[in-house]
This record gives structure tokens, C-alpha cells and sequence, in this order.
């Protein structure tokens, strides 16, 4: 029988279990990954009937949908916990600590979606009593719902599975939702945006599978990497949650879990190390990071086998949520001092680099054999069970190289649509002048500018040089005024400034209003407007 038959009649068999209220019993309820023997991945209705059959099946569990794609697929989010519905009403009135985790940001690295799904069932069958006691979850097991459609064999070459073939990178504009988080180009990263909006998760998880170094590690992880993420949120996670998470897996399963990274010499650029990914905010665990929210990102190792490569992510979402529900005192007290701190005044990054620890690391290298896909005859790469524990240079954190003073707030002109729009996508608190005003004000003047040559994520990435100066200005009724003084304030710098390099202006956003020898459209000020 085909799977996809298969999994559609093990939930029709439990529906009707449900109707006669007989006890309800997910044991025959399995993913296609489960039944396949891991050579398949779930489709998109695999998704949908498994989860609509955990919330027919548990009234615990609440089936939503927080958007729709591209190309017109609802976006799963299932609520879990001791809450009345899926609301975020519900989801708020519970005052229980949000864990979102979202799996299938790449449609082709696919062991996120799988094991959250088989968390949930082995949750409501009993097997984690204690999660939901303090916590609720939101689960997003196929972000990238369309891309996780187009399915080939020959996506992701020399990844060890599935045999059967998996989804593409790009949704199906062709965008990485993974680079979209500040410029919301997609209707999939607006929609994502706002469910953060909506029920506004004290801790998000995100889901992947490498493609990089050849090391001895089952899966890699990384905390928020911009410099700028708030410093007690980096400390709950590198100093307690991660080592925790990382000790507790070794012990109770032997496999070796470690911060993400590539062995590289940054193409001859740098010292040979151990060097993690980028800090910007286009990346989700760095975006929900500048939100003042715990972010963690998880990497199973691609040459791992595919059942591996779930089990070891499944793993590793057991041991976060087990953390979480054990620290929500702390989880709260994070966010909440992050939410209260005051942004303006504070020297912020507007670029970074890598930081180097002074401290050589062991990092665990690995090997691999090859292998022929059984159906294109492709080489496919397979984990072997060898560490190699080799000294180096440890590049895991960034630091700030150009830094600017964070204003009291900036003012855009009220006919700037776009840029208004966006910042209400990412739920940022802006206010209107209701007549002309006066104000000391300080104007970005251009010295030079340029745009990429290269095309990346269907734009030509753009940067300014220049400097600040002090003017004297009337404001026009209807100027907007984003103060930094709200818990977005962080983010609200880096998409303003604009020497800030992932912000509107980096995303050619304002290239309608950028002109050498003319000022910056977007102007600030350094004290509060009712106080000049």
C-alpha cells in the first residue's frame, strides 16, 4: 500500500475511534518518514492529515492555519497546551510560557517537520507529561510549504536521503525564506511575522539540516549571533540551556551535539577554524533575537543517515522543551528585562565581523563513505561512526566594526507607503504628527553610494556612505514618528539606520529616494520630540 493511502486510512480508522469515544490510540498513527522505513518525507497532505487527526483525536491539541502561500497552501500552527482554542487570545489568557518551533524552512531539509510531528503524537499519547504544565506550544512543521512540493531526486546531491526524494530550498518564488526576515518579500515570512505579532512566543525554534563541513557531530546549533541581541538572553543560552541540552544528549544517547560551523579559511581570507554562519537579522534565529525572544537554531548533520538526522533533532527539541518547562521563571525574567531595556543611547553595530575566542577548541571531525543512490546512481555521502579531535581557531560569535548611537526615534515622511507598511508587518508601534511642528532633527547627508551588480534574492543589495548633521526642520502633519522606546527598539534601528547592513536601504527599499549629495529621506532625533 502506498503511504500516502496508508497514513490517509490509519486516520480515518482513528477518527472513527474518536466518534464511538473509544480511549484514542495514535500507536498506528505514523509519519510517512515512520512508515517508509525513512526513505520517504512527508508531503504537504501528509502534513495536514496527520495533524488534523492529533487535533480530532486530543482536544489538548488545536489545528490553525497563520497564513498561506504563494501558491495558496494554508500554514499549519498547532496549538498545544491547556488553552481553550487556538487564539491568541486563548493562547495569552493561559499565561503559560510560548515555545514556537518551526520546522521545513527549506522545503528540502526535512527532519525538522518529521520529528515535531512525532513529538506531538508521543507527547499526547503521555510520554512528556510535564511540557504543557507551564508551557504552550506553537508548531509549525512545514514552513515552506510549497517548496517542500517540489520534490526530486536529485535536490539536495551527496545529502544521505531520503532515497524517495525531497523538496527544494526556495518557496516558490524562488526566494530562501531564511533570508527574508527583514525585508518580507514573501508571503510565507509575513505571515510568519505575523503570527510573532499575534501570540508572541518567548522562545522560537528553528529547524535544519547542514550543508557544510564533514565533522563528527550528530547536529549542530546556534543561539541569536548578532551582536546586538540582548546580553542576557545570549547568557541563558550559551551558558545553561545549550551546555544542558548538549550534556543531557550525550548521556542518555552517547551522540555529540555542538555550536554550528564550517572548518574553513574563509577562502584563503583567514585563519584556518571553526567558523559559525552570519549575524544579520535575515536569518530567523538573529531576527528573533533583535526581538528581545530566545532564539535557537538546530543543524542535524546531512551525511547522517535520514532517520538519524529526525531522531537526532527529535532529540534535541525533547531536551529544549524539558529545559523550558524547568526554567519559565527564568525564561520570563529574560525577555521581560530585554522588553524593558532602553534603547535609545546605547551604542549599537551597524557592521560586524568575526569574533575570535581566545581559547583553541577540540572540534570533532569526521569522515564519510560513498554510497550510489539506488534509483539515479548519484553519489551520496554517509556518516561514518569516526571522531577525529582536532585543535583550532573558534569563530563562533560576532562584534560590532562600525557602531552608531541609537536615536529617541525617527521620523518618516507620511507618503513613504512601503516603508510604513513593512514596519506594521513587524508589529512596530508608530505614532502620526496631527499638525506642522518644528524640530531639531539630525540628517544622514550622502556622500556616495552603490548597489551589488549581483542579483541576490531578486535584489541588488545597496549601501551608503555619509554623515550625520544637526538641522533645524518643520515637520508636515502626518510625519511618522517610530520611537525607540518600545520593545522593538533594537530592530527598529536596524531597519532604519542607514548604514545598518540588513536593513529597508541595504534590501533596495529606499532606492526611489537615494541620491548622492542629498540627505537620507528618514531623518531622527536624539531626544524625545516633547522634550524639544
Amino acid at each position: 500500500m502506498k503511504t500516502a493511502q496508508w497514513i490517509g486510512l490509519s486516520c480515518v480508522w482513528f477518527l472513527g475511534a474518536c466518534a464511538s469515544d473509544a480511549p484514542p490510540d495514535f500507536s498506528d498513527l505514523l509519519t510517512r518518514a515512520e512508515a517508509s522505513d525513512f526513505r520517504e518525507t512527508s508531503s504537504y497532505d501528509d502534513v495536514m492529515a496527520f495533524s488534523t487527526a492529533l487535533a480530532e483525536g486530543d482536544p489538548r491539541i488545536h489545528l490553525t492555519s497563520f497564513g498561506t502561500t504563494g501558491e495558496g497552501r494554508d500554514m499549519p500552527l498547532l496549538v498545544v497546551g491547556d488553552v481553550a482554542d487556538a487564539s491568541p487570545e486563548a493562547v495569552a489568557a493561559s499565561g503559560k510560557v510560548r515555545v514556537f518551533i518551526q520546522g521545513n524552512i527549506h522545503g528540502g531539509e526535512v527532519p525538522g517537520k518529521e520529528a515535531v510531528l512525532m513529538l506531538l503524537r508521543d507527547w499526547a499519547e503521555g510520554e512528556y507529561p510535564d511540557w504543557t504544565r507551564d508551557l504552550v506550544l506553537l508548531v509549525a512543521p512545514i514552513y515552506n510549504a510549497d517548496g517542500n512540493e517540489r520534490v526530486e531526486l536529485t535536490n539536495r546531491p551527496r545529502q544521505n536521503g531520503p532515497v524517495g526524494g525531497m523538496g527544494q530550498r526556495p518557496n516558490a518564488q524562488g526566494l530562501d525564506l531564511n533570508r527574508d526576515h527583514m525585508k518580507l518579500a514573501s508571503p510565507e515570512a509575513r505571515a510568519l511575522v505575523g503570527m510573532m505579532n499575534a501570540y508572541d512566543p518567548h522562545v522560537a525554534v528553528d529547524l535544519h539540516t547542514t550543508d557544510g563541513s564533514r565533522h563528527g557531530y550528530h547536529l549542530t546549533y546556534s543561539p541569536p549571533l548578532h551582536p546586538d541581541v540582548d546580553a542576557g538572553i545570549i547568557r541563558l543560552l550559551r551558558e545553561d540551556w545549550l551546555p544542558t541540552v548538549t550534556a543531557t544528549v550525550k548521556e542518555k544517547r552517547g551522540w555529540d551535539y555542538y555550536y554550528y560551523g564550517n572548518a574553513s579559511d574563509r577562502r584563503g581570507t583567514a585563519p584556518m577554524g571553526w567558523y559559525t554562519f552570519d549575524h544579520r537579522p535575515r536569518f530567523n534565529n538573529n531576527y528573533v533575537g533583535l526581538r528581545n525572544r530566545i532564539a535557537i537554531l538546530s543543524e542535524a548533520y546531512a551525511y547522517a543517515t535520514f532517520e538519524d538526522r529526525v531522531l537526532a533533532t527529535l532529540y534535541f527539541v525533547e531536551e529544549i522543551l524539558n529545559f523550558a518547562q524547568d526554567h519559565t521563571a527564568e525564561i520570563r525574567e529574560v525577555t521581560a528585562a530585554a522588553d524593558a531595556a532602553k534603547v535609545p543611547g546605547m551604542v549599537l553595530s551597524t557592521r560586524s565581523g568575526f569574533a575570535q575566542d581566545p581559547v583553541t577548541v577540540e572540534i570533532l571531525m569526521g569522515e564519510v563513505d560513498e554510497e550510489a543512490h539506488p534509483v539515479t546512481g548519484e553519489v551520496m555521502l554517509l556518516r561514518r561512526d569516526v571522531q577525529v579531535p582536532t585543535p583550532m581557531l573558534e569563530f563562533g560569535t560576532f562584534e560590532a566594526t562600525e557602531t552608531e548611537v541609537a536615536p529617541s526615534a525617527y521620523l518618516i515622511p507620511g507618503d513613504m507607503v512601503e516603508v510604513i507598511g513593512l514596519l506594521e508587518n513587524h508589529g512596530v508601534v508608530m505614532t502620526r504628527l496631527e499638525e506642522a511642528r518644528p524640530a531639531r532633527v539630525q540628517r544622514f547627508m550622502i556622500d556616495s553610494t552603490s548597489a551589488s551588480p549581483r542579483v541576490f534574492q531578486d535584489r541588488n543589495e545597496r549601501q551608503v556612505w555619509g554623515t550625520y548633521q544637526e538641522a533645524d526642520v518643520e515637520l508636515t502633519a502626518g510625519t511618522v514618528v517610530v520611537s525607540l522606546t518600545q520593545p522593538l527598539g533594537r530592530l527598529v534601528f536596524h531597519l532604519l539606520e542607514p548604514r545598518a547592513d540588513d536593513g529597508f536601504l541595504n534590501w533596495a527599499i529606499l532606492d526611489l529616494f537615494i541620491r548622492e549629495g542629498e540627505a537620507y529621506p528618514i531623518m531622527r532625533v536624539m531626544s524625545p520630540l516633547d522634550s524639544q
